[in-house]
């Protein structure tokens, strides 16, 4: 027993020996005397060797426990515990998934159901990534300080709870800080979910698993897109409470989309904290006691119960603050492949948001030019006494007369009058999208229960001795059976679904063709398919090159992450990754904007742009270190 106890492997790699002693050849026969002679001849080191010397000390120390800590995770094996971390973990992943688009499919229809001006439109995009950017980087850093299980708690409740009210708020400026606070809490997911999940994996595993977790991102996209279109085009399913409030099957989708951060809070609650985080943060006990968990849950699980953990004592150095901890990933040595990750961050993440906003807006304009071309025209008609009770869709009335004729309980739907005119005309429980009356006439017309506004009426539109009551309050949203709602929301779902292939590809592949040659070759070859979208001429080859590029650039997402997770030391991981999620969140926003006021305006300068951004971050990718073989400092 006392053999077994004098043997026991330290967590900073020394091992326990009863020498009570405490002496050795090198200090025996040495007195004070001795020591200050001795100190006299050789020169007192200076304050900057001294400094230097510590440096030293301290860097050996952090590799002596890198390498005991491998050791560690070796023994304890992969197994039970971190499967359930990984589903754990995978749904707040998938939460930070399906953020971010949530924010484009309900961004046409909120925008339409609170009435907001096309001044303001497209802001609900942006600020959530806004949001999201400051959230990375925030609880990226905070994470290293408090925890990582603590600090993806907080921003995982956070997310939730603002999502979750935003899908009942009415206004579109309280909606606007609910999903910017909602985008704040899940920034922290990304940054977090990778630093944990490595610290608790051996360095064989780690590549492989890392690739396996990124799938859940992955799968967030595929819930959303399904949903979306399950949900939304049935606009049907929604509900009022009077004229004020409005439930329409977006806030259903809203809430749908909230349930993953929702069982994620919950399962987060049975996990621990990270050990490797104790280590650092000097909170020994706590982590040899998380250690034995793991151990014990993997070797209960494989049949093995009287296996013992036999690791004692940790040793740990102390930890910075967020400002300091960021400033030293940009100290020689990390300087030049900090600045290098950044540059791949911003690359990827640009060429793919800014597509991913420009490309369904591209559709859609070719889905409007084709229904415009439909579009029914009728001059100089005179309708009297006539009772339109039916839909008029895509339609234009020119120099119309309509006398005593009655529009009871029916929809306009893209339908303009030209400078017509309407006596003696009711309107009756009338909702008009998409429709307009310019430099129009109404005399003596009676209005009840429609949406009919002056924003309808426009362009010299007069109205004499007419009466509006009863009339409908918001931006009436009425496209029941729409079909090229199903179809947009189809072909998301369709380009989602085309990035299983590629990240099954790079899980399998991740440990064996290495972390560089897959992001840059995945980057490269992302670039070069984006500019072939140049020749798609029609809907079904800009789609099938939407699939392509969506295959090809995920496994890039996935190289990044495990190389980026790789990159830094414990007590700069949170941040560090943090600061990388930050920057791609803001290049999304100025793919976003820089792509959006492209949109119907020219195809080349989008493409052109994208391909080549792919293809130069590609090219800088292959300049990174080859964090395969490294164990986690």
């Amino acid at each position: 027993m006392e053999d077994t106890y004098n043997n026991r492997t330290s967590l900073d790699g020394e091992a326990y020996h009863d020498n009570e002693e405490g002496s050795s050849d090198a200090t025996e026969g040495h007195d004070d005397e001795d020591e200050i002679y001795e100190g006299e001849y050789q020169g007192i080191p200076s304050a900057q060797d001294r400094r230097h010397k510590e440096g030293q000390v301290r860097q050996a120390d952090e590799e002596e426990l890198a390498q005991q800590y491998e050791l560690i995770m070796q023994e304890c094996g992969h197994g039970k515990f971190q499967w359930q971390l990984f589903l754990v973990l995978g749904l707040a992943l998938m939460s930070d998934g399906v953020e971010v688009f949530v924010v484009g499919f309900v961004l046409p229809s909120a925008e339409t159901d609170m009435c907001v001006p096309d001044s303001s439109s497209g802001w609900l995009g942006s600020i959530v990534y806004l949001g999201m950017m400051v959230g990375a980087f925030f609880w990226g850093g905070m994470s290293d300080k408090v925890g990582r299980r603590q600090c993806l708690l907080i921003c995982m409740s956070t997310n939730g709870f603002f999502a979750f009210l935003s899908s009942f708020v009415q206004g579109y400026g309280v909606f606007l800080l609910c999903r910017i606070v909602a985008g704040f809490g899940i920034g922290g997911a990304v940054p977090i979910v990778f630093s944990f999940f490595a610290e608790v994996l051996s360095r064989e595993k780690r590549g492989e698993h890392l690739s396996w977790l990124c799938m859940f991102w992955m799968v967030g996209e595929i819930y959303a897109s399904a949903m979306a279109w399950a949900i939304i085009p049935h606009y049907g399913w929604s509900f009022s409470m009077g004229s004020a409030y409005q439930f329409h099957s977006w806030r259903v989708f809203v809430v749908v989309c909230a349930l993953p951060c929702v069982c994620a809070v919950v399962a987060l609650t049975f996990m621990p904290e990270s050990p490797r985080f104790y280590l650092e943060v000097g909170k020994h006990d706590e982590a040899w006691m998380i250690l034995k968990q793991i151990h014990d849950t993997n070797m209960r699980a494989r049949g093995q119960p009287e296996k013992v953990f036999t690791v004692s004592a940790p040793f740990s150095p102390a930890s910075l603050g967020i400002y300091l901890n960021l400033m030293k990933c940009f100290n020689y040595p990390m300087r030049e492949n900090m600045t290098r990750l950044a540059i791949v961050w911003f690359t990827l993440s640009f060429g793919y948001y800014g597509l991913s906003v420009w490309f369904p807006d591209v559709i859609k304009h070719l889905q409007a030019d084709e229904y415009a071309s439909k579009v029914k025209v009728h001059n100089n008609e005179r309708i009297e006494d006539f009772t339109f009770n039916f839909t008029l869709e895509n339609q234009i009335h020119k120099n119309g007369l309509f006398i005593n004729d009655r529009f009871i309980n029916m929809k306009l739907r893209s339908v303009t009058f030209i400078d017509s005119t309407f006596r003696n005309c009711i309107f009756d429980d009338v909702t008009s999208v998409g429709s307009f009356f310019r430099n129009c006439t109404f005399i003596d017309a009676f209005f009840y229960n429609t949406d009919i506004d002056d924003s309808k009426l426009i362009d010299g539109t007069e109205v004499v001795n007419s009466t509006f009551t009863h009339n409908k309050t918001g931006c009436q949203m009425t496209f029941d059976d729409d079909y090229s709602a199903y179809w947009v929301y189809f072909i998301n779902f369709l380009g989602t679904l085309a990035v299983l292939p590629g990240n099954i590809v790079s899980a399998l592949l991740m440990d064996k063709i290495g972390r560089l040659s897959m992001l840059g070759g995945s980057m490269i070859l992302s670039g070069i398919s984006c500019f072939f979208l140049w020749f798609g001429t029609s809907e079904s080859m800009m789609i099938f090159m939407l699939c392509l590029y969506n295959g090809l650039s995920i496994s890039a997402w996935n190289s990044l992450d495990v190389v980026t997770t790789e990159s830094f030391p414990t007590v700069r991981r949170g941040t560090g990754f943090g600061f990388c999620n930050a920057l791609c969140k803001l290049s999304a926003v100025l793919g976003n904007m820089i792509f959006g006021s492209l949109v119907g305006i020219t195809k080349a300068i989008p493409i052109l742009m994208a391909s080549s951004v792919l293809v130069g971050g590609g090219l800088v990718s292959l300049r990174l270190p080859d964090t395969m073989a490294n164990v986690l400092m």
